[in-house]
């Protein structure tokens, strides 16, 4: 069977994190502008921290139980999915970026060994095939890219 569109799909989680691609912006560029203090300090009084949206960003991995076979999904209005700076500091920036990328293996190690047809499976809790939820996995791969280089540049003004 065809594993060209896991194959893709892959490639692409991977290379968002921290790969060669054309808009020359990765999580890993975008992590080497953030230290411990930026990553827990909001670069304005209208903006999230660069925690938040890495935090934001794993409940979303999180979410994708689907794919596992499994049923339902992270709550997103879950109070305990949205903890503050001062509950997730102790942990520190190097565990929330070790979670973000294990969450990502995560999802990867799903997909290894599956063929394409893999993902015209419809979700029984959603009615949506599984391309659908990869693809707006990395579309919000690279929308919280896009919050984190903002957070950046106000940070380092």
């Amino acid at each position: 069977m065809a594993t060209i569109l896991i194959e893709d799909i892959t490639k692409q989680l991977n290379d968002l994190h921290d790969g060669d691609v054309w808009l020359d912006e990765t999580f890993a560029k975008k992590f080497e502008k953030i230290n411990e203090t930026d990553a827990f300090t909001p670069p304005l009084d209208d903006l999230q921290s660069c925690r938040i949206d890495l935090t934001s960003y794993c409940l979303a991995q999180s979410s994708y139980g689907p794919l596992a076979g499994c049923s339902g999904s992270a709550e997103t209005g879950d109070p305990s999915n949205w903890k503050t700076n001062d509950e997730l500091r102790p942990a520190g920036w190097e565990t929330l970026k070790k979670e973000l990328y294990q969450s990502k293996q995560e999802i990867i190690y799903i997909l290894n060994g599956k063929d394409d047809t893999y993902l015209d499976t419809i979700s029984a809790d959603y009615g949506k095939d599984f391309r659908y939820f990869l693809q707006g996995l990395i579309h919000h791969d690279l929308y919280h890219m896009g919050q984190l280089g903002i957070s950046v540049k106000y940070l380092k003004k």
